[in-house]
């Protein structure tokens, strides 16, 4: 079963949700929802080794060489890569590397130039 809050303005117990709001019937108060789901839409900060914040478009500097999964090589300490793409997820920097084409890195391994 699912216990929604009282009003905050009425404190009556028969509130409903209605798309992002809650709403009381007695009082027609409307509030926001807040929930774990929503708070995970904001937006979040992606920092590399060194604390510097990344954003889309930004160039970075490899700092460990780093093995290429499913394949032998490896990308050297120092290559540098050139507008990088910020998505969600382990490996949170898309971008392509010339030489090497597509790549997902961890931004635990880049600093920011």
């Amino acid at each position: 079963m699912l216990i929604l809050p009282n009003c905050p303005k009425c404190n009556c117990e028969y509130t409903y949700e209605m798309g992002a709001l809650y709403i009381c019937p007695e009082c027609a108060h409307e509030w926001a929802i807040k929930s774990p789901e929503r708070a995970n839409t904001e937006e979040k900060i992606i920092k590399d080794a060194n604390g510097n914040v990344l954003s889309d478009g930004d160039s970075v500097t490899i700092i460990k060489d780093l093995k290429v999964k499913g394949s032998s090589s490896v990308l050297k300490i120092g290559t540098k890569v050139k507008n990088i793409r910020l998505v969600e997820g382990d490996h949170d920097i898309d971008c392509k590397i010339e030489g090497f084409g597509a790549m997902k890195l961890k931004s635990e391994f880049v600093k920011k130039v």
